[in-house]
């Protein structure tokens, strides 16, 4: 089910990360009293337009993780959703190498989805 989902922009590579390389933290550096940290259940993944800007530093640090090299980032939809995920908890630390704080959404059961272009915004949104 697509239509009536929320979604959550994350931008590119991260968004490959999640939905291939096994990234189960989406960090976030919203203020605790913000409403999408209370957000449980299945959201669609958007990937941003705008990619990450540190992707020198960014490369080292997923390959220390986990072993991969990225995808060129010409191969990487921007744009859209992409697929999908289960959000469990919001953690204020983790032993998650991915986890960078200062909190995270704990992501599940990560699937890719058949792109769908479509604006991204800010928090959870409604993408359709």
């Amino acid at each position: 089910m697509i239509r009536g989902m929320k979604a959550l922009s994350v931008r590119q590579p991260w968004a490959w990360l999640i939905l291939d390389a096994g990234k189960d933290i989406e960090n976030r550096n919203w203020q605790p009293a913000n409403p999408a940290l209370r957000f449980r259940g299945s959201c669609l993944i958007h990937a941003s337009l705008t990619r990450d800007p540190t992707q020198q530093e960014l490369c080292d640090r997923v390959k220390r993780i986990s072993g991969l090299d990225l995808p060129p980032e010409d191969s990487l939809p921007q744009g859209g959703i992409v697929g999908q995920v289960d959000v469990t908890e919001v953690v204020y630390s983790s032993a998650s190498p991915w986890f960078t704080g200062p909190c995270g959404l704990v992501l599940t059961n990560p699937r890719r989805l058949d792109f769908r272009p479509c604006r991204g915004r800010l928090g959870f949104f409604d993408p359709f």
